[in-house]
């Protein structure tokens, strides 16, 4: 550990084997106001990557439902003109910054009580670890209707029915009930859990191989790279699972499809092709890079100054 770790408190951030947890079981409980630091500090991340990012989500979210190539979803951002560019902002500032709290905050409360009931037990800090942060991941589905709002203010086809985000939280809960605002919960869950798993496992090895720093501003670009390249991958390897989800949570009302049928269906149109099924994981890519770079380090150097 360089000497600006040493001299800042580090979150439990990484999977450990064998070796210690990067912050003792009772360094939490300890120190008054750090459990509640962590969701804050996500919350603040999330919210400013968000305001960053928002045009380009917008891009891959129509990539991702009509199988266009990115120049003809920018086109019809402009045919939908500057003042519907932010249209449908407010359920993905809601949303990520919440979700992103409860991961991070969730990740080390969970970590904190879990690696207490282990202890003594054999449990290898690695399982517990990767339990806590599938706990979280599973927890952040609760806000799935925030990303069913954000879909469908997103879609072009319901611009003309939904005005805004509360507007269509009460045309679904009033014409379809709170069950609607959940469609696309599956793949939400498929996808939460098993990332945030890899995420919290992987950044803190990932950081240890690139290059030892001691300035802050140092450190803040080994955090962007370590979370914008683990946010990258890991969008690549979840796009068909958001590729589901945003195809159930456009349609509005009728039967709820299982993730499977709803796969098949894309599948089939757009001609059984694998390239066709990943339209727009190019842009995924380097959207989520620069997104989980900029939570990653905003997170961390937040944690520090607070």
């Amino acid at each position: 550990m360089d000497s600006e770790s040493a001299r800042t408190p580090q979150p439990q951030a990484a999977l450990t084997i064998g070796g210690p947890s990067l912050l003792p079981a009772d360094a939490l409980s300890a120190r008054p106001g750090t459990q509640g630091k962590h969701y804050v500090c996500g919350s603040i991340a999330a919210f400013s990557n968000i305001l960053v990012t928002f045009p380009i989500q917008k891009v891959l979210f129509r990539q991702q439902l009509h199988g266009v190539l990115a120049t003809e979803a920018v086109r019809q951002l402009q045919r939908d003109g500057l003042r519907n560019l932010y249209r449908g902002l407010l359920p993905p500032l809601l949303q990520k910054s919440t979700t992103v709290a409860i991961m991070f905050g969730l990740y080390e409360d969970f970590s904190r009580v879990l690696l207490d009931q282990a202890g003594g037990s054999g449990v290898p800090d690695l399982v517990t670890r990767s339990f806590a942060a599938a706990l979280a991941g599973t927890a952040e589905a609760i806000l799935t209707p925030f990303e069913r709002v954000q879909t469908l203010l997103q879609d072009h086809r319901h611009h003309g029915r939904f005005n805004n985000t509360v507007h269509t939280f009460r045309t679904l809960l009033t014409e379809y009930g709170v069950r609607e605002c959940y469609r696309g919960l599956v793949p939400i869950l498929l996808r939460n859990g098993p990332s945030n798993v890899f995420f919290f496992g992987l950044r803190g090895p990932i950081k240890e191989q690139l290059p030892e720093v001691t300035s802050r501003a140092g450190h803040m670009v080994n955090d962007f790279v370590c979370g914008g390249l683990l946010g990258a991958a890991l969008g690549i390897m979840f796009y068909p699972l958001n590729v589901v989800k945003s195809r159930a949570q456009s349609q509005v009302g009728g039967d709820f499809q299982p993730c499977r049928k709803v796969l098949l269906t894309v599948w089939r149109e757009r001609g059984g092709s694998l390239a066709m099924l990943f339209r727009g994981a190019h842009l995924n890519y380097h959207r989520s890079l620069l997104s989980w770079g900029i939570i990653n380090a905003t997170y961390e150097l937040l944690l520090k100054l607070m």
